[in-house]
């Protein structure tokens, strides 16, 4: 029995490895030509790092629709707390009116956990590849024998091995991989942190996807803290660089387009209207203002006119147009 659910999991996670091998591979043949050491471990290490590039860079348009639902899940927060007041004594009602809630504000409540969940079948795949290539030296996809015993014996910094682990290493090796543990800790923790504390307006930090957040931001990186101490070298590698793209990425997105109402939105305000100041220009929020501003002098004015009534006239002045 054990053998057949082997042999499926094994059949989902081919492809991967084909894939995940291919983009490795052709890495470290590219460094190889250059004139690296193919069984060095600086090879393989800039290898995986642009695995990890590839990565992330193919899950940019996940990311930017993170980022769009994420947004909509803060501001619709206020009406998600006015339906629980509503409905709060009927869960199917307020079921139906939240999902209604979200389809008519284009959210989708998941959406902010794609690029997490997509990334952990590759992450998966690279993890027992490059775990069995140490152990065993075994083959997966375009990694054959020959590669995965190279894998296995590549040192760095002298004789740490790219394949050693926190558990199983012993002095450099386990300051190596500790401080790969630590960093890929913090880099998850300060990613959250970024997103609550500088793109969150106040009326999201409260409520069932503020807990959510929260419970992101303390219990992912104890996840990856213990499941860290068993993970290679190389596959910490991967997981600290991508976080770091994570943490660069979003602090691009958060400063350059903010949630409206949050400390990052007045923090971009202030630089454009220090940036206007300079060269003698309006910030796009002054415009807006002016622009509304005239619309409701224009309204006023409308209202003015169909208040004025005309004038009666006396039978003296209709007698004067009669002749």
């Amino acid at each position: 029995m054990l053998d057949f659910f082997g042999s499926i999991g094994h059949a989902i996670m081919a492809p991967l490895y084909y894939a995940v091998s291919f983009i490795l591979v052709g890495f470290h043949r590219g460094l190889s030509a250059l004139g690296l050491d193919p069984a060095g471990g600086w090879t393989w290490i800039l290898s995986i790092i642009g695995l990890t590039l590839v990565v992330r860079t193919a899950l940019i348009p996940l990311f930017v629709k993170q980022i769009k639902s994420s947004r909509n899940m803060q501001l619709i927060q206020p009406k998600v707390r006015e339906l629980q007041k509503k409905y709060g004594h009927d869960r199917e009602k307020l079921a139906q009116e939240t999902m209604k809630l979200y389809k008519d504000s284009g959210t989708n409540p998941f959406a902010s956990c794609l690029p997490i969940l997509l990334q952990m079948p590759i992450f998966l795949a690279l993890f027992r590849m490059l775990d069995q290539a140490a152990r065993k030296g075994k083959a997966h996809g375009f990694m054959d024998t020959e590669l995965a015993g190279q894998f296995r014996d590549a040192k760095f910094f002298g004789d740490i091995p790219v394949s050693g682990t926190l558990t199983g290493g012993v002095g450099g090796v386990v300051v190596v991989a500790a401080i790969l543990v630590v960093a890929m800790t913090a880099t998850t923790f300060m990613t959250q942190r970024q997103l609550m504390s500088k793109n969150m307006p106040a009326d999201a930090l409260s409520g069932p996807y503020a807990q959510q957040q929260k419970l992101l931001l303390y219990v992912l990186p104890v996840v990856f803290a213990v499941g860290g101490i068993a993970f290679p070298i190389g596959v910490l590698v991967y997981w600290t660089i991508s976080n770091l793209w994570t943490m660069c990425q979003q602090f691009y997105v958060i400063r350059n387009n903010p949630a409206p109402g949050t400390p990052a939105a007045k923090a971009k305000e202030e630089r454009d209207r220090h940036k206007a100041e300079r060269h003698g220009l309006k910030t796009p929020a002054q415009v807006e203002e002016e622009r509304l501003a005239a619309e409701a002098e224009s309204k006023r004015e409308e209202k003015a006119q169909a208040r004025v009534q005309p004038q009666r006239q006396t039978k003296a002045q209709r007698n004067k147009k009669k002749r």
